[in-house]
């Protein structure tokens, strides 16, 4: 997998801020959340959370206003934009490496008949220049750490002004080493600097393209007759480069994954207010296991559990948390999460160090959440299962105007929670087994227990579906949820239930023109676009689980549906195609298969994108794609076998994959079959 060739497009920008640039690479604390189309690195950049830095640097000159858009190629590892100041022009490649350094390189052409100058400006706020470098420190009071950055060019000249004589060119770097005074004192800011700008741009460039590289190196490489599906495959690595971090400091001092580097914030240099996704938010970490679990890197998720055992509360539950600041919990499949990783990697010392967590969490929330006399969890606040206003809440009181008002709001006995706690304590139980753990019969016997509650209580006859309960009476709320869905995913159902999700698939439910949408369009308070009642009173971009479609109950719905096929010999293998295609287009810009753009959520019916979280990182398909498009399945005991399900491929290659320390491939050929060689040889 190439993959600059895989997923090079034009030009990349948010929605809701036209003419404004994507950058692909991203450091492991520094990225832009955006780049105005200009010189150098302006716009709003962020470091181990959201900071909303204005500047780096940029180039003054004398050449007039650009006319026109840059000509802009993006690629993954680097952004380069062509651009035309009048007689002047530019050519300028920039990217962040990993290292954290904010790398320009330019090459500039006089096309005029009168010299231009070229000055290279900084942020006066907070930077100065010292000799031939620039450094400057600033307190970051909302993360508790002092920001440094040093600027370093190959021209000097710049500082003061550097003349272009008509018909000349000139071409030079520019590195801003960015850090922090709590880890990163001068002397290894400026090497950094220094070595960079002393280096030729053919070199940094390359470089660079061969260390972002070596991330998919690592991966199990899919060619195949679609090229849709192999881009999308190959966007879906890129979601976890670019939102792989390693903050470096105390809680989080581990490497982890952030549900994505956009924000629902304001972008007030330095005054950002909001929600952003840049710290670590425990309801998308088992998404993101079950998708590292492929990678190669054994060190990906190094010191992950560590970072979560710091978060864990007396009841069991994770914390979302940034360096400052404890926020609430989510609800997850931590455990099932855990468990899907060790089936790939063995018992590692990351998962070895989570079954105590692990354990505390399913026997902590049997305790604490489990408290109406059964064992199905009970959801207090709505916004905690990470899917805010579910009409199911607001059912008993016939889903008020005002869904604020406390009196109108019931808690309720969750299908989705239920399945979580479901799947924690089978992870939890098959963990025990693999390290020889005694208490797995424990998990066991809840896990059983919470499958004959779903389906004693929150499956109804009449309609075929499963459905939310009233946490005293155990009423069930006639509303058709997308976590209706969760009971076939979580493999607990039988032929019993088979044509309730057939008929819930259908078009005049969950079947909408974008699907899943988070509840069926026979719900009275049915909202695709992410009102309430059409009122938009979290914004247009706002979170809201009453209609629109999300990618993160995509991928459960989409795993449910190919569990379900497989079990029934392939019958329901149509339904999964017609779905997953879907769900692919949903990946890219208009649907056109080109321009990878994946965000939050959308509207159901038209597909819109009601949010603006570009690169989204929120959901999980490279296992999908392993796991049904490939059908590679690992049992308990490790033994493989392959076994795809149909989307109308002609072929795929699926190689390189390592589970357990074999090396496997699955191979597919619609003339031919399937064959599945693990460590050289077809089994």
């Amino acid at each position: 997998m190439k993959i600059d060739e895989l997923l090079k497009t034009g030009r990349r920008g948010l929605r809701t801020r036209p003419g404004t640039l994507l950058l692909g690479s991203t450091g492991a604390r520094l990225w832009a959340d955006y780049l105005d189309d200009a010189p150098g690195f302006s716009g709003a950049l962020d470091f181990i959370h959201k900071l909303n830095m204005p500047l780096l640097f940029g180039i003054e000159h004398g050449g007039g206003a650009a006319t026109v858009p840059s000509e802009v190629e993006w690629r993954p590892s680097h952004l380069t934009a062509r651009t035309a100041f009048g007689t002047l022009r530019l050519e300028e490649r920039k990217y962040i490496s990993w290292e954290d350094e904010a790398v320009s390189i330019q090459r500039w052409h006089n096309a005029g008949a009168a010299p231009i100058t070229l000055r290279l400006t900084i942020d006066p706020e907070w930077v100065a220049r010292d000799g031939v470098i620039a450094r400057g420190e600033r307190q970051i009071e909302a993360h508790g750490f002092a920001l440094r950055v040093l600027v370093a060019t190959s021209a000097p000249a710049l500082w003061s002004g550097l003349t272009l004589p008509a018909g000349a060119s000139a071409e030079f770097v520019v590195v801003a080493a960015v850090g922090i005074a709590e880890s990163d004192d001068w002397s290894a800011l400026s090497t950094k600097a220094t070595t960079a700008v002393a280096t030729s741009g053919a070199t940094l460039l390359a470089n660079q393209q061969a260390a972002y590289q070596s991330f998919f190196d690592q991966v199990p490489q899919l060619s195949s007759s679609s090229p849709v599906l192999d881009r999308l495959y190959a966007y879906r690595w890129y979601l976890m480069r670019h939102t792989l971090a390693r903050p470096g400091l105390a809680p989080l001092d581990g490497t982890l994954f952030y549900e994505g580097r956009s924000h629902k914030m304001s972008k007030t240099p330095w005054a950002p207010v909001g929600w952003e996704f840049s710290k670590l938010i425990p309801l998308s970490t088992p998404m993101h296991l079950v998708e590292a679990r492929w990678h190669h890197d054994p060190q990906l998720i190094d010191g992950l559990f560590q970072v979560l055992a710091g978060t864990q509360r007396e009841d069991g539950q994770f914390d979302a948390r940034t360096l400052t600041r404890t926020i609430h919990p989510y609800a997850n499949f931590m455990g099932w999460g855990a468990w899907q990783y060790a089936l790939a990697k063995g018992l590692d010392d990351n998962t070895r160090a989570a079954l105590p967590l692990l354990k505390h969490q399913v026997r902590g929330e049997a305790k604490f959440l489990a408290t109406g006399g059964d064992s199905l969890p009970i959801q207090q606040r709505h916004q905690l299962t990470g899917k805010e206003y579910q009409p199911s809440y607001w059912y008993f009181h016939g889903y008020p105007d005002d869904p604020f008002d406390p009196a109108t709001y019931t808690p309720l006995k969750r299908v989705d929670r239920a399945i979580y706690q479901y799947l924690n304590a089978r992870g939890t139980a098959a963990l025990c087994r693999l390290a020889g753990d005694p208490e797995a019969t424990e998990f066991d016997a809840l896990a059983e227990a919470i499958r004959t509650d779903v389906l004693d209580k929150q499956w109804d006859e009449a309609t075929a579906f499963f459905y939310d309960l009233h946490h005293v009476t155990d009423e069930k709320a006639m509303v058709r949820n997308i976590v209706g869905f969760y009971p076939w995913w979580a493999e607990i159902t039988g032929p019993e239930h088979l044509d309730g999700l057939i008929a819930a698939l259908g078009p005049d439910e969950f079947d909408t023109p974008n699907p899943f949408p988070s509840v069926s369009p026979r719900c009275e308070v049915f909202q695709p676009g992410g009102s309430w009642k059409g009122q938009f009173f979290k914004g247009r971009n706002g979170c809201m689980w009453d209609g629109p479609t999300w990618p993160y109950t995509n991928s459960v719905v989409l795993d449910a549906i190919g569990k379900v096929s497989r079990a029934n010999g392939h019958a329901q293998d149509a339904l999964f195609s017609h779905f997953f295609w879907k769900y692919a287009l949903l990946h890219f810009q208009q649907r056109d298969g080109v321009t990878p753009y994946l965000v939050e959520h959308y509207d159901s019916l038209s597909g819109e994108p009601i949010s603006d979280e570009v690169d989204y990182n929120h959901s999980y398909l490279i296992d999908l794609i392993i796991r049904h498009i490939a059908g590679l399945d690992i049992a308990e005991d490790g033994t493989l076998s392959a076994d795809p399900l149909d989307i109308g491929l002609e072929h795929f290659k699926l190689s390189k994959l390592r589970v357990g320390g074999r090396e496997v491939t699955v191979r597919f050929d619609r003339g031919s079959g399937v064959e599945l060689r693990v460590t050289g040889e077809s089994v």
